[in-house]
């Protein structure tokens, strides 16, 4: 599976999960973390968890695990390490808090308007 056949599977599964306000940032001329920065928050901290666990399982149908999986006690950020792609899912109060696209403002902002379900 290539990279950008990766990044399409997180995506629309996010968006089919009603992930909200999903984003992604390309990284790669900024950090070795990563090529992407995947961004997305659920509803609830059990929203979160299971928009989490849905990429996790959709991507391991295609024979593709995290390489780690980390979590705050309360499932309030939950991180999917993919190694050229992160997944970060939060509740709605800790992404604003956290800002994750304003800390990573220099990077190349990815449209995904094409990916989305058009409601």
């Amino acid at each position: 599976m290539t990279q950008q056949e990766k990044l399409k599977t997180i995506i629309k599964t996010l968006d089919t999960k009603k992930g909200e306000d999903i984003q992604a940032l390309k990284v790669t001329d900024l950090t070795i973390l990563a090529d992407y920065f995947v961004i997305v928050n659920g509803t609830s901290n059990t929203h979160a968890r299971t928009l989490a666990d849905d990429v996790e399982f959709q991507l391991s149908q295609k024979g593709i695990e995290p390489l780690r999986r980390e979590s705050d006690t309360g499932t309030t950020w939950v991180i999917l390490d993919y190694g050229d792609i992160i997944i970060h899912v939060f509740d709605r109060t800790q992404r604003q808090f956290y800002n994750l696209e304003g800390l990573w403002a220099d990077a190349n902002p990815v449209d995904i308007s094409n990916l989305l379900i058009k409601e």
